[in-house]
């Protein structure tokens, strides 16, 4: 079958150039997510007609990337995994196009008033499956530039609600079970955690998702390297995505480089439009014997480590 990655940047075109014009965006947050909502519609349309069963969207797609600074203006960007309008619109979109969906986005939650990095998952026929929060939360300086994500959302707490198509036990690693096989999410900065891919195949993951918004040298040698092992070590396919371009005021690059990796290297491509990237993935290979000889399931020693 044939998966999708969004790989683009902030749609909306009324940004401003500067960093200190950006209190004049106060008002045009609900601008900003329909931009990118219908931005993303439209490459999902464009998916359909390349038969993909299923999509992700990158980190946060519904607005630029905000935590290149600190600007309490961007908590009014934070919205409900259930009814807010980028779900809502999402679900919409799931239904129309038969096609699951890994909707990312910057969640309010209505009980606690915290918020949260969630990717909400949306079956093909416009049902919510359940969520996944993001499990690490970063902040620092590289070469490149700064990131303050602790200033807009917590770590996840586990609390992701009930769902039947949950089959993991694991409350902060929730795996579930789809029209196109059992699907989790790891979001970014959770990836280079090495319990985290291991976490997901314990509880029978076989594709995970892993939406991204990364920049500098480290980061973009790792990233060729760490979805590949993982999938090879685990078992299972690992589809990476991350923004391409640069988002006005703050002009930080983002390297793109979205790819599906398999047990056994990178699954083979299919020409798409720009801001798409969709891969041919084949679940059975993962019930093959593993051309190495290697057992890692088997073999672990789990006596002493």
């Amino acid at each position: 079958m044939n998966i999708a990655l969004t790989q683009t940047v902030n749609a909306y075109q009324g940004m401003p150039v500067s960093i200190a014009e950006l209190p004049q965006l106060n008002g045009a947050l609900g601008a900003i997510r329909d931009a990118n909502i219908d931005h993303h519609r439209a490459l999902i349309e464009q998916a359909k007609l390349l038969d993909v069963r299923a999509l992700c969207m990158g980190e946060l797609f519904a607005g630029p990337y905000f935590a290149l600074g600190q600007d309490p203006m961007w908590l009014g960007m934070a919205e409900d995994a259930e009814t807010g309008p980028t779900v809502t619109a999402m679900r919409d979109v799931a239904a129309q196009n038969q096609m699951l969906l890994v909707a990312p986005i910057y969640e309010l939650d209505k009980d606690s008033g915290k918020r949260f990095n969630t990717a909400v998952i949306i079956e093909s026929d416009g049902s919510i499956l359940g969520k996944y929060r993001k499990t690490h939360i970063p902040v620092g300086t590289n070469d490149a530039g700064s990131f303050y994500e602790t200033f807009y959302y917590e770590r996840s707490d586990g609390k992701l609600g009930p769902s039947t198509k949950n089959i993991s036990k694991n409350p902060y690693f929730p795996v579930f079970d789809t029209s196109v096989g059992r699907v989790g999410v790891a979001i970014c900065y959770d990836r280079h955690f090495p319990g985290v891919m291991k976490a997901l195949a314990d509880e029978g993951a076989q594709l995970i998702f892993s939406p991204a918004v990364t920049f500098g040298q480290k980061s973009r040698r790792m990233w060729e390297l760490e979805f590949e092992v993982d999938a090879a070590r685990h078992n299972v396919i690992i589809a990476g995505s991350n923004r391409l371009g640069s988002e006005a005021p703050w002009n930080q690059d983002y390297f793109g480089a979205s790819y599906v990796a398999g047990p056994n290297g990178r699954m083979p491509s299919v020409p798409a439009p720009e801001g798409l990237i969709v891969s041919q993935v084949d679940l059975e290979i993962l019930a093959t014997p593993d051309p190495s000889g290697w057992n890692l399931a088997r073999d672990l020693r789990s006596d002493i480590y």
